[in-house]
């Protein structure tokens, strides 16, 4: 079996480091690096480890606008990006490629769809796919050729979430994931999700119901409060499982591109990042 493609959430990833590490790392002139410095290593982290066959960096639009029209409030209350970020991920570009990373982007759809859309097409051509993001949402992207690696604080590098550790967590298959969020809600993309219903009955109904569908013709069969909130909300919540449900992009399967320890010296040192040089440098000598 060939290496696995490593495919990143450039978004999630970025953002993540900007917030986990100190502004006070910065280049010669004082621009904070921290989102570049943080971003860099935990890829590396997952190229010692899985020796992917490339690494596809992933962009898209701050809210997908089929889910804006669909959902006026999705992602409606999130904060414009801090400037320091802003700075740093107009350089991000540069800086990845360097190492022989490849950095796409969808103008209208988000980050979460490309990634979707890229291990779609690399398990049809009999690959395996890494995805790594700090979104949970993309669990439901999860399956025997494609595994999520969910960024944590603390551990030893971002968890590997099977199908399995998705029923572990929510109780339900990948593939009901959409229904699960749409029901529960997800409070970082602005959806409030059913009225009273929380993740247990959520994962409760969809273990007995399978889908969202079912769930809502059976409505009348639940306790109050949730027949109440299935059928009050039903048009709602289908709404919710629409923005939840990823798009297929057409992408074609990216070509093997092994990291290039030593085409990201020089940009490492020109952001003031001495020690991730000298990292690059060790992983060079290997």
């Amino acid at each position: 079996m060939s290496n696995p493609l490593l495919v990143i959430d450039g978004p999630a990833v970025l953002y993540r480091a900007f917030f986990a590490l100190p502004d006070s790392i910065t280049d010669d002139d004082g621009h904070p690096v921290n989102a570049l410095l943080g971003s860099v290593n935990q890829v590396l982290w997952c190229v010692e480890k899985y020796d992917p066959r490339a690494v596809i960096w992933c962009f898209g639009a701050e809210a997908g606008e089929y889910r804006v029209e669909a959902y006026p409030a999705y992602h409606a209350d999130r904060p414009p990006m801090p400037d320091p970020l802003e700075w740093q991920w107009e350089r991000a570009p540069r800086l990845y490629e360097a190492l022989g990373w490849s950095v796409t982007t969808t103008p209208d759809l988000e980050a979460d769809d490309l990634l979707h859309s890229l291990a779609a097409v690399e398990t049809a051509a009999g690959g395996t796919t890494l995805i790594l993001t700090g979104d949970r949402d993309m669990f439901q992207c999860a399956n025997d050729s494609v595994t999520v690696l969910l960024q944590r604080t603390g551990g030893d590098g971002p968890q590997e979430v099977s199908p399995d550790v998705v029923r572990e967590k929510y109780g339900v298959d990948p593939e009901q994931v959409p229904d699960f969020i749409a029901l529960r809600g997800d409070p970082s993309d602005g959806l409030p999700g059913a009225k009273g219903i929380g993740p247990k009955t959520a994962s409760d109904l969809l273990k007995r119901k399978g889908n969202l569908e079912h769930a809502i013709l059976g409505a009348i069969r639940e306790k109050p409060s949730v027949r109440r909130a299935l059928i009050e909300q039903a048009h709602e919540l289908r709404s919710f499982k629409d923005i939840a449900t990823l798009r297929t992009i057409p992408v074609e399967r990216p070509p093997d591109a092994p990291t290039d320890f030593a085409g990201g010296i020089s940009v490492a040192r020109e952001h003031g990042m001495n020690r991730l040089a000298t990292r690059l440098e060790e992983l060079q000598a290997r």
